[in-house]
């Protein structure tokens, strides 16, 4: 490289990561100011206190959640509406659109009824069982499925999407992996919400995938990795110490939320799928978020 040349990108790359600063830091960031939180993070603690829990949640700033298990999520949907955090998204119960057990999606409609209800605007597959993501031609089927109920569920102003582990990026026929066909093969009305962690896992750049899928991610998961896990793992059996509080593992999570905004990402939750004293890590990660 050339000494303008080298000049040159060294202006270009100073330039970008001030801007990135910049947003990263604004103090009215729509991320950091409306923070979610995936509840799976604080199952244990929920299901010993919903209602404590939940004020907990409030109390150290986060200012919404995504449920988890709907449509059996009433105890969580009461607790959290009581302690004045906002419910827009959730996991629900993956088989009414994976394995449909009929051709109007009954089970899936029922959800949507149900969904409408509480006023959620967005529902997420949450994960895949061994038999859907054998071979490609499973992921094929799941994307046709997740194709119909995503109409159905634009019918009734919900946004429908599916979020990945690390196993959807495993190499398959031709290196081709699950992922590669559900990003081919989804409509327009069909949704990611990018688990930043899992992907990472996975040995793929989190901001890379965002930025590649502009215009498709409606949500992400935020997580951390613990340093030293070696990679890339396409099982979801890693370590519980793999899942880290934002800041004390591998992933940047500035350059992501910048990567989010540019992508037209909607909402970003913390999550932890793993944690000796869950309320301790939320509090911590929630904490780093505003140190950025």
């Amino acid at each position: 490289m050339d000494r303008r040349t080298f000049l040159k990108t060294t202006v270009a790359t100073t330039a970008a990561l001030c801007q990135s600063r910049a947003f990263a830091l604004e103090a009215e960031n729509a991320y950091r100011k409306n923070i979610g939180i995936q509840l799976y993070t604080l199952r244990n603690p929920i299901a010993k206190d919903a209602p404590g829990t939940l004020k907990a949640v409030a109390a150290a700033g986060y200012k919404q959640v995504e449920l988890y298990g709907f449509p059996q999520a009433d105890a969580m949907i009461s607790a959290a509406k009581d302690a004045g955090l906002a419910i827009h998204s959730s996991h629900f119960e993956w088989d009414s659109v994976v394995n449909p057990k009929d051709e109007g999606m009954s089970d899936f409609r029922k959800t949507l009824d149900a969904a409408k209800a509480v006023g959620l605007k967005h529902l997420v597959i949450p994960y895949l069982a061994d038999k859907n993501r054998s071979t490609l031609d499973d992921y094929k089927k799941v994307a046709a499925h997740s194709n119909k109920a995503a109409a159905l569920a634009k019918e009734a102003g919900i946004q429908l999407a599916y979020h990945n582990h690390n196993f959807e990026f495993a190499p398959k026929d031709g290196g081709k992996s699950g992922y590669d066909v559900f990003i081919e093969e989804f409509s327009p009305d069909m949704k990611f919400e990018i688990d930043v962690f899992w992907v990472k896992a996975a040995g793929l750049d989190p901001v890379e995938l965002v930025t590649r899928l502009k215009g498709r991610v409606s949500q992400l998961h935020l997580k951390d990795l613990k340093q030293g896990i070696q990679g890339p793992s396409y099982g979801t059996g890693l370590p519980a110490d793999a899942f880290q509080e934002l800041g004390d593992g591998i992933i940047a999570m500035e350059p992501i939320l910048v990567a989010a905004k540019a992508a037209g990402v909607e909402h970003c939750h913390v999550e932890q799928d793993q944690s000796p004293d869950p309320l301790a890590s939320i509090r911590q990660s929630i904490a780093y978020l505003g140190s950025l």
